[in-house]
């Protein structure tokens, strides 16, 4: 119902970036070497990439009530979850405030509770911006419907190893696809533009 809701009355338009992934490819393999029985994904490296963002930008971390925008001091992060029946969205809580060890851990954590049934709605409910991450299917690029009452939505593609062009020379390098479904009452292409930059 709140999906329908969303695709049918919220004003929406759609920014899409590729990034250069190296970085996060580095801190990764860093971490696990450091870790070796760590349990660290992209999706958790960008959930914290994601949360910094929107410190940063507290017009893109907001809600649309029908009388008032909020912007949110607190960076609460819903992460999609697909399930046999349809899909939930745990939320990450303060995730610009604890380490990326906890985002994973909590992640893990309530994606089990979710496919087990078990969250409360305490667990899925409040959040304040959504990341949809589908890279793991192989998929590159799509989009997502936004989760009223929240602003945006960021679909993850895969990060892949391509040829880039780098100061005239041709080499491989990392690169992720990611587009943001924005409620354009809240958040305007340059905002967005900023944002995602």
């Amino acid at each position: 119902k709140r999906l329908l809701q969303s695709h049918q009355d919220i004003p929406t338009f759609y920014l899409t970036a590729q990034f250069d992934m190296q970085g996060f490819v580095d801190l990764r393999k860093a971490l696990k070497t450091g870790q070796p029985d760590l349990k660290l994904s992209y999706n958790d490296l960008m959930i914290k990439a994601v949360a910094l963002a929107l410190r940063e930008n507290r017009q893109v971390n907001s809600t649309w009530a029908d009388n008032a925008i909020t912007q949110h001091g607190r960076v609460d992060i819903g992460v999609a979850v697909a399930l046999p029946d349809g899909l939930i969205t745990p939320v990450i809580r303060n995730a610009d405030q604890i380490s990326i060890f906890d985002i994973a851990q909590d992640v893990r954590a309530l994606a089990t509770k979710a496919k087990a049934g078990k969250l409360t709605p305490a667990e899925y409910t409040g959040g304040t911006f959504t990341i949809s991450n589908l890279g793991m299917f192989g998929i590159d690029q799509f989009t997502a419907i936004i989760n009223p009452p929240e602003a945006a939505i960021l679909a993850v593609g895969g990060i892949e190893e391509i040829p880039v062009s780098v100061d005239g020379h041709l080499r491989t390098g990392w690169r992720m696809n990611v587009t943001m479904t924005c409620d354009h009452r809240v958040i305007d292409g340059a905002v967005g533009a900023t944002f995602l930059k």
